[in-house]
This record gives structure tokens, sequence and C-alpha cells, in this order.
């Protein structure tokens, strides 16, 4: 099929588009009614109006409460001062901000391109991506996490390494996940972006430690190691390392390690070779793939860090591959074994998330030319050297151009555009944890607020 090549035609193929993500939103996913937002505000509220413990919190008629270190929530104070529909629209707003500021990393200039007609259509697909969908409907920070990451990747790049590791400094102190970025820049010996991503990160949670000492104490010394709180290893949500054992009911930890220190030695490898590379945009992205997949725990909604995935591949000539992966992880196909994960399919179908970011992992292109942040070495002198009369003599009597010494190259760009995706089959747990409450509240052992 041809597309449209007039503005009119492309309007109308857009507004198609548009109409169908619509009717595809609107009925076959499961709305999570910012349950997680909620979560947030109600921690919040109960801890500076009521008095009440930031983990001791549980949303009226459920188990779930706060997981996040308590750096988190002293960053999500301001919603104390709002009613909950204020901050449903704060939080939309910020998720936007910052999946545009993700997208325009992502894209590097190639977007220029394109215009409006490549942002309208980037908009349809990523509007049926999975992971996305459910950050937004959840009122997840997962993609503001990601800004932040990708924050210290355009500064890796564009010569402002100065202040690299900020992002990820913050980051690492809201949600332990992005701590792997640091892991990056000890691979990377970039040691002064690491030192600062390291410094951010204990600042903030000295800060948090300072402002709600119990709670930072309870967190690091107990709530932290329980993964419990967080919700059921086997949930078909979970599409981590330890989350394919689980459903297999392995409950051997060290095979767990064991797949932890492999899928760890294929990620130093591999970044290692992306940033000799200078491909920065492939280093990010397989950071993210290990973090999701040596995890504990990664909610389908956590895959966002695939994200700079699709943006690499197209950028290496890939774009079919990358439309394929990209329309499974729209089809909210591991839902299909929701309530049974046994025998041959339910191996392969209810961990097929996490086959796409292992995949991924072994064989994203690296090192490709043409990429946002892939940068070559410049060949730089002090000094010019001594003109050699002969040059232009040897050159003609080889039958080679001469080349101008001191000459440099650097070449930037990269591509983002995945496709679409279908269906859904609804969850009937809203993060997917079925836990009793925990045996031991934050500091006491009065009855969770409520």
């Amino acid at each position: 099929m041809r597309l449209p090549r007039t503005d009119r035609g492309r309007l109308a193929l857009v507004l198609i588009l548009a109409a169908a993500v619509t009717v595809f939103t609107a009925t076959v996913p499961l709305l999570r009614d910012w349950f997680d937002l909620r979560v947030y505000y109600g921690t919040v509220d109960s801890w500076t109006h009521h008095g009440g413990r930031i983990y001791d919190y549980r949303v009226p008629g459920t188990m779930y409460g706060f997981t996040y270190p308590p750096f988190a929530a002293v960053v999500m104070l301001p919603m104390a001062l709002v009613d909950l529909n204020v901050a449903i629209a704060v939080a939309l707003l910020l998720n936007l901000a910052a999946l545009a500021f993700a997208l325009r990393v992502l894209a590097g200039r190639v977007r220029r391109r394109h215009g409006w007609y490549g942002g309208a259509l980037a908009v349809c697909a990523l509007a049926l991506f999975e992971p996305l969908r459910d950050t937004f409907s959840f009122g997840q920070v997962n993609i503001l996490l990601l800004a932040l990451v990708l924050l210290d990747c355009w500064l890796l790049t564009s010569g402002r390494e100065r202040w690299a590791g900020v992002g990820i400094g913050l980051a690492a102190a809201i949600k332990l996940t992005p701590a792997a970025f640091i892991g990056l820049l000890l691979v990377a010996r970039r040691w002064r972006a690491a030192a600062v991503a390291t410094a951010v990160a204990a600042a903030a949670t000295a800060l948090a430690a300072w402002v709600a000492p119990d709670a930072s104490r309870f967190y690091w010394t107990h709530a932290m190691w329980d993964t419990t709180r967080v919700g059921r290893l086997d949930y078909v949500s979970n599409q981590s390392l330890q989350g394919i054992l689980a459903r297999l009911g392995v409950e051997d930890r060290a095979v767990w390690a064991v797949l932890v220190l492999l899928v760890l030695g294929v990620w130093v490898a591999r970044t290692r070779r992306a940033v000799v590379a200078g491909d920065w945009t492939a280093a990010f992205a397989l950071t993210g793939q290990a973090a999701c997949l040596v995890s504990p725990i990664t909610w389908v909604h956590h895959l966002v860090w695939l994200l700079p995935s699709f943006a690499v591949l197209v950028r290496a000539g890939r774009p079919r591959i990358a439309g394929a992966l990209y329309a499974v992880l729209c089809t909210s196909v591991v839902w299909l074994w929701f309530d049974d994960a046994s025998g041959l399919d339910g191996f392969l179908g209810s961990n097929i998330y996490a086959w796409i970011t292992l995949g991924l992992l072994l064989w994203l292109p690296v090192g490709r030319p043409g990429g946002y942040g892939s940068t070559r070495p410049r060949v730089t002198s002090d000094t010019a050297p001594a003109p050699i009369p002969a040059a232009p003599a040897i050159a003609k009597a080889s039958g080679q151009p001469a080349t101008p010494s001191g000459s440099t190259a650097a070449t930037t760009g990269t591509v983002t555009g995945p496709r679409l995706g279908l269906a859904r089959k609804a969850s009937s747990e809203p993060t997917g944890s079925t836990r009793p409450a925990a045996p031991n509240p934050q500091s006491s052992s009065s009855p969770a607020s409520s």
C-alpha cells in the first residue's frame, strides 16, 4: 500500500488512524483509573494531613501501598496542596511533556524531515504501545524517569558532559531501577558522570532521611528487601527473569542469580562495544533492557525502557523488525495466559515480552553510523604538521586522491517510528498483587492508615 503524498491525503490518513486508535483505547484495553497515582496521592495526604506513616498507608479496600524510596514521597509532597483531580491533570501534563522530550532526544535531527505528518503518525503508534498506555492510565512515573535518564544521554552527546549524571542520580533516588545507568557510566569509564550521579542520588536520599527519618530507616532495612510488598512474582504482568522462573515454579534463588550474572555479562560486553563506537543511544537502550530483565519485578508498564531500542532498530535500517516487535508489545497478548500459564504455550506466550527484551539485548545493532549520539573519534592536533612538498606528487603517482591533514569527521542523527498493534485481555487486578498485609508495619504494630 502506498502512503498518500499530498497534504490532504496525509491529513485524511491521520484522522482515520486517530479515530481507530481512539476506538481501540476506549473499548479494548482495561483503563487503570489512575490507580497508582491514587496510591501516591493517598500516601502523601495521609502523611502530611493525618500523621500517617508512608509505608503503612493502604488504598481503602485494597492492600496496595507505597513501595518507592522515601525521596519519591518527598518529591510528591506538592500533591498535598491540591485535590486528586488536579493531581491527575498535572501528572498527565508532566507525562506528556516527558514523552515529548524523550522522543526529541531519540529522534534527533531526523524529526525535522517529517514535520507534522511524521509526528502525528508517531503519536498514533505510541498511543497503542501497551507499556505507555498503562503508564498513563495508572498515573505511573516511568516516562518521567526515562526522560531524566535520556537527559544524561543528550548531555553526553552534545558537549555538555559537565552536568551529565544529574538526571540518572535523581531517577535512581526516586526508583531503584534507574540505578542501572550508573553502572553504564562505570562501564563507559565516565568516572566524573558516575560520581555526579552517585552524589546526586546520595544527596537526595539524605534529604529524604532528614525529612522522614523513620520512613527512611524502615525502607532501607526492611521494605526494600521485601518483594511481596510489590506483588506476586508469578503474576503474568511480571516480565522479568524472576517472573519467568516463578511461573515455571522454580524457587531456587541460585538459578535466578546465575541467569542474572549471564545477562549482566552480555550487557557489559555489548554496552562496552556501543560506547567504544560512540553509540550512546544503543548503550542506553541495552541498559534499559538489562535492567528490566534482572529486576525481580518488571511490570508491563515498566517496559517503556524499551522505547530507545526501537529508535536504534529504525536507525540501523531494521524498520520491519522494529515494527513487528512493537506490534507485539501493543497487543497485550500476555494476558491470554492470565489464568493459566502452564504448558509449552504458557511458557512461550506468557513470557513473550521478556523474550523480546532478551532478544533485543542479544541482537540489537550497536555501533552503527548515523544515529543520534553516535560519534566517531576525532583526529585532532595541537600543532599543524610541517608541509611535505613531495606529497602531491606521491598521491598523483599512486593514483589516489590526497587527503588534507587534520581532517575530522562526525555523524549524527536517529530515527524513531514504530508501528501498531491490537487486542487485549483485561486484568482483574490493578497492579497484580494479591499479597496479605505486611506483618511488620513501618515502625510500629499499629494498623495501616486508611
